[in-house]
């Protein structure tokens, strides 16, 4: 029960008390007073049957219960000095009529204190309540969110200790979210950095070169500009992943999802990796049905099935393969990528999937950003991928596509 119904509960209990004890009061005294009027109406009755045998019971019970409104009879009560306006015939109820009175005041007076004194005491319960509330609120103003409010109450003060408190969790989660985005983007600058600086200092130190040897052989100037495509490149692929990336994490990119034959999604990829098969001599092959299709992005699917491709091409030697397969089962399309080349570290496995992460076997080329972008679009697309590799022996990729997603 709220606080400010058991108070308005306790309010109407003691009313309810008071007015109870005063109305038992206030009957008992009219009784004793009844009681005295009857007595005294029957000594009086006896005397005058007495004194007057002729007078009959009827009369005098004609005289007792007559209601008519007449003011005959009041001066002979004077004449036993009895003042109708301030005196009671029967004296006894006067003593009890006072009684009457100072019970009854006493028990209002008391009733008013009591009644006065629960207001108060729960109003500085509620005071001293908001104090503690508006130190606390203070303190979460300062940043400070080492705080509990735990209350197992329903008044409305815990009600809302307990809002505060989920208010306090979730700031203190944005503010360890927003620590570790502050980590993450110091991490992130720092491998693009990383990333930037070697490329850039091959292109400057061979751009040196080209320029102060004016009699520089041709081919070797050549070779010298060739380098620098390459790594011209491979710094524009390391910004537009980055970018790709950026888009993906604000959630600024909106898929548009269809249903795409999944033997198209393999062509796809295989023709945006035929350069680089092509130069490692490494086949690649797809098996599929004709039939089968996966509702996805078309564009973005191919992104992180192609990255996955490159992958396993920079990891296989010449005269390796690389296959795709596709299969559907009745929850899924599972798609997997098997190649036969050097295969990834026990340690490395773990973090593969992670930006900027270059494993043992990794060529040195690569800037370990494509499994991550992989990785990526297919948990925005609702999937899931996983690896499993075998040093010498090769590696495979897993992703699974659920029917009943998107």
């Amino acid at each position: 029960m709220k606080r400010s119904q058991k108070f308005l509960v306790l309010f109407l209990v003691l009313t309810a008390v008071f007015s109870a004890v005063f109305a038992v009061t206030s009957c008992l005294e009219l009784e004793k007073i009844r009681d005295n009027t009857n007595q005294a109406a029957a000594q009086i009755l006896g005397a005058v049957q007495k004194e007057y045998p002729e007078v009959s019971q009827r009369e005098l019970a004609k005289i007792l219960n007559d209601d008519t409104d007449t003011n005959d009879y009041d001066d002979s009560l004077e004449k036993y000095g009895i003042d109708l306006e301030n005196d009671w015939a029967v004296y006894k109820n006067y003593g009890f009529s006072q009684s009457v009175i100072a019970i009854n005041t006493v028990i209002c007076a008391a009733s008013c204190l009591v009644l006065t004194a629960v207001f108060l005491i729960y109003c500085k319960k509620q005071k001293t309540e908001s104090e503690r509330l508006a130190l606390y609120l203070r303190k979460i103003n300062q940043h400070n969110y080492d705080l509990e409010l735990k209350t197992n109450s329903e008044d409305e003060m815990s009600l809302l200790k307990s809002e505060i408190y989920k208010t306090t969790v979730m700031l203190r989660e944005q503010s360890d979210n927003s620590q570790k985005d502050k980590e993450n983007l110091k991490q992130s600058l720092s491998d693009i950095s990383h990333q930037l600086k070697t490329p850039l200092t091959s292109i400057m130190v061979l751009l040196d070169n080209i320029i102060e040897d004016e009699n520089m052989p041709d081919d070797i100037r050549r070779e010298f500009l060739n380098d620098i495509r390459r790594s011209t490149n491979g710094i524009s692929f390391l910004v537009q992943s980055i970018l790709t990336l950026s888009k993906l994490d604000a959630n600024s990119i909106r898929f548009k999802y269809k249903q795409e034959s999944v033997e198209k999604i393999f062509c796809e990829c295989i023709k945006n990796t035929a350069v680089p098969a092509e130069i490692k001599g490494v086949a690649v092959s797809y098996e599929c049905a004709p039939n089968l299709a996966l509702k996805c992005d078309f564009k973005w699917l191919c992104e992180a099935i192609t990255n996955i491709v490159k992958n396993c091409i920079e990891h296989t030697d010449e005269g390796g393969f690389v296959k795709l397969k596709a299969e559907k089962t009745s929850l899924c399309v599972k798609i997997t990528v098997t190649d036969n080349g050097r295969g990834i570290d026990k340690s490395d496995l773990p973090h593969i999937f992670e930006r900027f992460y270059k494993g043992k076997n990794s060529d040195e080329n690569s800037v370990g950003i494509g499994l991550a972008l992989a990785k990526t679009i297919i948990e925005k697309r609702g999937g899931s991928i996983y690896a499993d590799s075998q040093i010498g022996k090769g590696t495979k990729f897993t992703c699974v596509f659920y029917q009943s997603e998107k």
